[in-house]
């Protein structure tokens, strides 16, 4: 492992970084539970950083021996790294939603996955068969006393900070029903008008069909929803993320057509039915977060966008960050998951959309073109003009591969630095944690942009040749230097998707 500036060649890894076999051991179900002290650290943990890492994703790649189809249809796990003077403790539990126990009580699938997963029996065992299992494993959040994991096609579930043991659905008192979405990628912003200046947390349900109806919800510092409003949109919708600013949230409308009947029929998971559409342009949705302004709707170069890194108001335009593909592979049945020629794939890169909400144009311009995804910015930067943007990246800078990679990029001054586990190690998501500030500290700095970097990146490795993970720490502010620690658990952890650090330490 190793980091380096861009313009440094990185002598000792291969162009060709990684091997398939190696990255392919990221998949394997962890089934045990854990809670122990992380004894076996190299570098120092910083002293000053407090608090709880919480990461989601898919725990299970098989029930009962039957492989999943895709790993999105793998069962939430959360993993907790609770930091307290130097020390860390990890936990892992899988949520016990109503289809993981009922799954893990019969060691068999009995639902079907969104990507692709089937029930055994053929199409006649999943013809009509329109049961949600809620798998509740995108991201996680602590927000107002509360520990929630989401899925963007259900309700949360409310987890105990301290076990992780699952408390329950929760409903966010009444406002969601029963089968409500709750989207996996809200935004806290940091600074609401509507709230006196306090944050909010702003996030946002789909409820697709002809025309698509897009709900968004801001909750107060109590989890309370204190405004929600919904919008229609002409067209089939399939949106994961979207982006804020203080007065609006943007959303892509992917170009694509779904077909419901080889779903309907049992012949394929609901995914493998999304096709997508070249010929046909990105629509962009501006929906006002505030007043009953009307919804104005750009046209964009067709594109694929599953992550927005941030958005923000300046000089009279939108400006919005995403990580955009050329299309979207389509998810073939009985497929191999695991068999990705990624070389075969257009990769993801960073462009910087600009909306003229005026002239009703959009211009678009390419930031990154190292293959990245995972995007992550500074917390009070949120809808805001920001500096510094973090990604997981290739370690090459040409072509599609597996991140192995952690990117940052100086949107002012165009300087990229990069770390690279390369070429056994494989990166998930880097979680920005600010250091904290003291008061007199936070007055001489004032919010200053040279600020905007001043934390630790915080990211779960997978090391294909001990077939374990480790979480690294690097330096924010100098990714060309070694991590500041690397915390080697006890065994792997499968590949994540999302995850969040809460200032309380939780520690049961």
């Amino acid at each position: 492992m190793q980091s380096f500036q861009l313009h440094e060649h990185a002598t000792t890894v291969p162009i060709n970084s990684y091997q398939l076999e190696d990255w392919q051991k990221g998949y394997e179900s962890l089934r045990e539970e854990f809670d122990y002290w992380i004894d076996q650290v190299e570098g120092e943990i910083p002293p000053d950083l407090e608090g709880t890492l919480f990461r989601n994703g898919p725990g299970l790649l098989d029930v009962g021996g039957e492989p999943l189809q895709h790993p999105f249809d793998g069962d939430g796990m959360i993993c907790a790294i609770a930091f307290s003077q130097g020390k860390a403790h990890f936990r892992n539990r899988f949520i016990r939603t109503e289809g993981f126990l009922a799954e893990q009580k019969a060691q068999k699938i009995l639902y079907r996955g969104v990507f692709g997963t089937q029930k055994s029996g053929g199409w006649l065992a999943n013809a009509f068969d329109f049961r949600l299992k809620n798998i509740a494993n995108t991201q996680v959040i602590y927000w107002g006393g509360k520990l929630l994991a989401l899925w963007e096609a259900a309700e949360p579930h409310r987890l105990d900070p301290k076990t992780l043991e699952t408390i329950g659905i929760d409903y966010l008192d009444g406002v969601l029903k029963p089968g409500s979405a709750f989207a996996a990628h809200p935004w806290i912003d940091p600074s609401c008008a509507e709230d006196g200046g306090a944050p909010c947390l702003v996030n946002f349900s789909i409820k697709p069909g002809l025309s698509t109806t897009i709900t968004i919800f801001e909750l107060d510092e109590q989890c309370k929803v204190v405004r929600q409003h919904a919008r229609a949109v002409p067209g089939f919708a399939f949106i994961h993320d979207f982006a804020i600013t203080p007065n609006y949230c943007i959303f892509f409308q992917n170009p694509v057509h779904f077909n419901p009947l080889p779903f309907v029929m049992g012949m394929k998971g609901a995914g493998e039915c999304i096709q997508f559409k070249g010929d046909r342009p990105t629509q962009i949705i501006i929906i006002p977060r505030h007043g009953s302004a009307p919804v104005q709707t750009l046209s964009t170069q067709s594109g694929f966008v599953f992550h927005h890194a941030n958005a923000f108001e300046q000089d009279g335009h939108l400006y919005v960050d995403s990580v955009c593909y050329d299309s979207l592979p389509s998810v073939e049945p009985d497929a191999d998951y695991r068999q990705v020629k990624f070389e075969q794939l257009s990769p993801g890169q960073l462009w910087r959309f600009c909306l003229d909400l005026k002239t009703n144009t959009v211009e678009r311009k390419l930031i990154e073109s190292r293959c990245c995804e995972f995007p992550f910015v500074h917390p009070n930067r949120a809808g805001r003009p920001y500096r510094y943007v973090y990604l997981g990246a290739a370690h090459a800078a040409q072509g599609n591969a597996p991140l192995q990679a952690i990117l940052k990029v100086d949107l002012v001054s165009g300087e990229r630095q990069i770390w690279s586990a390369a070429p056994r190690g494989y990166v998930g998501e880097p979680i920005f944690v600010p250091r904290p500030t003291t008061t007199a500290e936070q007055l001489q700095s004032n919010g200053k942009a040279s600020d905007e970097d001043s934390g630790w990146l915080l990211t779960m490795v997978y090391n294909s040749e001990q077939e374990r993970s480790e979480l690294v720490i690097l330096d924010a502010k100098d990714l060309t230097k070694e991590p500041v620690a690397r915390l080697h658990l006890k065994h792997h952890v499968p590949y994540g998707l999302h995850g969040s650090f809460a200032s309380p330490y939780f520690d049961s």
